[in-house]
């Protein structure tokens, strides 16, 4: 650049920079600012020089400005643009104190040019627009750091770490001060990795590393097992890597835990003396079967696993299997269902059975409990026809006999909530169609009810007899004549 002195006619000077695509400042040695191009004025938020400031000091009333790359002077870079200090690459935060919702990051560089005499004669100031650039990497920053993925980025020029994020700190249980500035082998991240060979020549090539085991050496004196890989990024125009980590201790523990519980629920499963049966939760293709099953029914793994309980031929009434079948859906388990299943002999067997459905790694099962009343059912109903026989004619009974007969056929009829004639109307209607065979869904559905006005009324009816259960209830209605045969009220 030709010299000229701060008096000379700098118009041939104004019209070179007049349309640089960076921002020129030109300052003379008494502080005054001379001339501002346009993407100078631009990069200031500032429409003429006046509103720039004609001087270094007016500058300084109008812009407040903060150093970002670690350099604390006390002077604006203009005013050391006037004492002749040669400087490039320093990065500011530029604010505009009229309008602090306005800012802007400048990167400067200065130019001094000297006349003949040695003295200065042309000052400069040059800016760079690079607000972008910071506004992005202030936001990598931020979501890197509040990644909880544990996370280390290494310089590739001389393969020092220069970022690490909390969640790498609180894995290793390192501070950020004994990661940052260490080399890649003071804070080895590929310790003992699978295939370290491949890893550090990756990683002086600058190429991406593929995931692979490692174990970090601890601060304590620990280690810690993990899976690494390395994917090279820049980070200010420096090339950079990114390595990042997987806590393998933590999968570990996880699946050691989910090993123990499959091991005691498989014991369980296996041990347990009622038939249990496990399927899939569409479908209800068997996946296991216990002891107790085949010995209760007859069938081997052989001969049910991968089949439906209906394929099976487990259900002896499809009625039934549907009711079930629409119960488990809409509640998610069914409790004490009173059904008949078939044996593989072909003999059928009274059953309680119970399901709920369950998770296993994520897929959705159906666990079912099958409890064999077929005995007891069998008990009730010679003692209900013998009793019935016996009543059938008393003529031959002494009064005091009869009624120990009534009392044995009704055993809570001496209690006085057990007196049918304390009984509404429609508990009544409704005791009959529990002794019908109907739950409380399809007493709703038959009398136009809604569920729980049908459970208040079962409440208060089960009160009134003075029972619990509704297995209770039906076997109390059976022995005062319910159900009714013509479906009416007692």
């Amino acid at each position: 650049m030709r010299a000229v002195t701060p008096g000379a006619d700098r118009h041939e000077l104004r019209q070179i920079i007049a349309g640089l695509s960076e921002g020129v400042i030109l300052v003379e040695p008494d502080q005054t600012i001379a001339y501002a191009n346009e993407a100078a004025l631009a990069m200031h938020g500032a429409g003429s020089l006046d509103e720039l400031g004609p001087t270094v000091d007016a500058y300084r009333e109008r812009f407040c400005l903060r150093y970002r790359n670690h350099v604390t002077p006390n002077h604006y870079p203009i005013e050391r643009v006037v004492a002749g200090e040669r400087f490039h690459d320093v990065v500011v935060e530029v604010r505009r104190t009229d309008r602090p919702e306005q800012d802007f990051v400048h990167s400067l560089r200065s130019l001094v040019a000297m006349d003949r005499d040695g003295k200065p004669s042309c000052l400069a100031l040059i800016l760079k627009d690079v607000t972008d650039q910071f506004e992005a990497e202030d936001r990598f920053e931020a979501t890197f750091n509040a990644n909880p993925a544990p996370a280390v980025i290494t310089r590739l020029s001389d393969l020092r770490h220069v970022k690490v994020n909390t969640g790498f700190l609180e894995m290793t249980g390192f501070t950020r001060d004994t990661v940052v500035g260490r080399s890649v082998y003071e804070v080895d991240v590929l310790a003992d990795a699978r295939n370290r060979d491949l890893a550090t020549s990756r990683l002086k090539e600058g190429g991406t590393i593929p995931q692979m085991e490692a174990c970090l050496r601890l601060p304590d004196g620990g280690s810690r097992f993990v899976i690494v890989a390395g994917q090279p990024i820049e980070l200010g125009d420096e090339p950079c890597m990114l390595f990042t980590f997987a806590d393998l201790e933590l999968r570990r523990k996880a699946e050691t835990a989910l090993r123990q519980s499959e091991a005691r629920f498989s014991q369980a499963f296996r041990l347990t003396p009622v038939p249990t049966v496990l399927t899939r939760g569409k479908g209800f293709q068997v996946t296991g079967i216990n002891e107790a099953f085949t010995r209760v029914f007859g069938s081997g793994e052989d001969k049910v696993l991968g089949r439906s309980l209906a394929e099976a031929g487990l259900w002896a009434n499809d009625r039934q299997r549907i009711d079930f079948e629409v119960a488990l859906e809409r509640k998610g388990f069914v409790l004490g269902a009173e059904v008949c299943l078939r044996r593989e002999d072909g003999a059928n067997l009274d059953c309680l059975v119970s399901a709920e459905r369950i998770e296993i790694e994520n897929d959705p099962f159906v666990l079912l409990v099958l409890q064999d009343i077929t005995d007891r059912k069998h008990t009730e109903r010679e003692l209900f026809d013998a009793i019935e026989t016996v009543m059938a004619d008393t003529s031959w009974f002494s009064r005091g006999l009869i009624e120990k007969l009534a009392n044995l056929r009704r055993p809570d009829a001496g209690r006085p909530g057990a007196v049918a004639s304390n009984l509404t109307a429609r508990e009544r209607q409704i005791l009959n169609l529990i002794c019908s065979g109907l739950d409380d869904e399809a007493i709703a559905r038959k009398l136009s009810l809604s569920r729980n006005t049908v459970r208040n009324h079962g409440a208060a009816l089960y009160r009134k007899l003075g029972i619990h259960k509704r297995s209770e209830a039906v076997v109390w209605g059976r022995e005062n004549g319910f159900p009714l045969q013509s479906g009416g009220t007692k």
